[in-house]
C-alpha cells in the first residue's frame, strides 16, 4: 500500500512530477483547542490545476483542517506557507483577498434573493458617485449570467431566486462566484454530501472545469466514488492526522475505503464476533 512509507513531514516531495510550486502548503500543524487535539500533525499542499482530495470520516477533523487552512483559525503548532512564503492570515477576509476561496456546506446564501444578488453579495458593483451611487444591475446581471453559463448552467434569468435552484447549482453558483473573484485556492467542503446522482455529475463536472483554469482545489469528502472521480491525489485524515498521500492509480477504492473507516479495526473486531459484522 502506497500510503505505508510516506513521511508526514514532506509532503511537498510527494509528487515528483509536477514542477509547479504548491500555492498553500501546511507542514505538521496542530491546532489545540484547550486539551483538545484537533490536529496532531497535518501535513498537505495543493498544486496549480490539481484536486487534492481530502479524505475522512466524520469526527475525523475535516472541519478544524478548513477552518486552519482558510484563516478562521490559528495554528498551535506548525507552519502553512502560501505561495512560498508563511501564511499569517488573521481573519478569513485575508485568506480570501490573497485567494483562497472557501465553500461550506451551507453555501452562505439567501433561498429569496437573486442569483445575481447572491453572486456579488458584499462585492456588489456600482456606477455613479456621491449620492447617485448605486448598484450597477446591468452590469451584475451579465455577469452572472455569463460565469454560470461557463460552468454549464443555464439560468432562468439572473433574477432568478437561488431557492429555485437544485442543490448541485447552488453549489455552482458558491464555486462560479469563487472563480470570479479570483479564487487561486477553492477549498470545497463536502460538495456532493446532499445531492442526488445527476446534480452530483453536475458538481463533478464543474470542479473539472475549474481544475483546468489552473486553480488548486481541496475537495473535502467522505465519498471514496466522488474523490476518485475527480481527484489527482489522495490524502486520509483520521483522528486529526494524516496517514499520507498517495497520486492517482496508486491506491484501489477498496483501500481508501479502508484508511478512512480503519478497516484493521473493522478486521479485528470482525474476527471476534466471528465474522458476524
Amino acid at each position: 500500500m502506497p500510503f505505508a512509507n510516506v513521511s508526514q513531514g514532506n509532503v511537498d516531495m510527494l509528487d515528483t512530477t509536477q514542477n509547479n510550486a504548491p500555492i498553500v502548503q501546511m507542514n505538521n500543524i496542530e491546532k489545540h483547542f484547550g486539551n483538545i487535539i484537533a490536529l496532531a500533525g497535518v501535513s498537505f499542499d495543493v498544486r496549480p490545476g490539481e484536486c487534492h482530495c481530502l479524505l475522512g470520516d466524520n469526527g475525523a477533523g475535516k472541519s478544524t483542517f478548513i477552518k486552519t487552512m482558510s484563516g478562521v483559525h490559528q495554528p498551535t503548532k506548525g507552519e502553512i506557507l502560501f505561495e512560498g512564503k508563511p501564511m499569517n492570515f488573521a481573519t478569513p477576509r485575508d485568506a480570501m483577498e490573497a485567494g483562497i476561496a472557501t465553500v461550506f456546506q451551507d453555501l452562505a446564501m439567501i433561498p429569496l434573493m437573486s442569483v445575481t444578488r447572491n453572486f456579488f453579495m458584499g462585492r456588489e458593483p456600482t456606477k455613479g458617485s456621491g449620492l447617485l451611487k448605486r448598484f450597477d444591475v446591468d452590469h451584475a446581471n451579465d455577469v452572472t449570467m455569463e460565469q454560470m453559463r461557463k460552468m454549464g448552467i443555464n439560468l432562468r434569468g439572473p433574477d432568478q431566486a437561488v431557492g429555485t435552484l437544485s442543490g448541485g447549482e447552488r453549489q455552482t453558483v458558491a464555486i462560479a462566484r469563487a472563480v470570479y473573484f479570483g479564487a487561486k485556492v477553492l477549498i470545497l467542503d463536502e460538495p456532493t454530501s446532499a445531492l442526488g446522482v445527476r446534480q452530483t455529475s453536475n458538481v463533478l463536472a464543474t470542479i473539472d472545469k475549474v481544475r483546468n483554469q489552473g486553480i488548486g482545489v481541496v475537495f473535502i469528502s467522505h465519498n471514496v466514488r466522488h474523490a476518485l472521480a475527480v481527484g489527482d491525489r489522495f490524502t486520509v485524515l483520521n483522528r486529526g492526522k494524516t496517514l499520507g498521500t498517495a497520486q492517482r492509480g496508486e491506491i484501489t477504492p477498496e483501500e481508501l475505503q479502508d484508511l478512512m473507516a480503519g478497516g484493521q479495526e473493522m478486521a479485528q473486531l470482525e474476527g471476534s464476533l466471528g465474522g458476524t459484522v
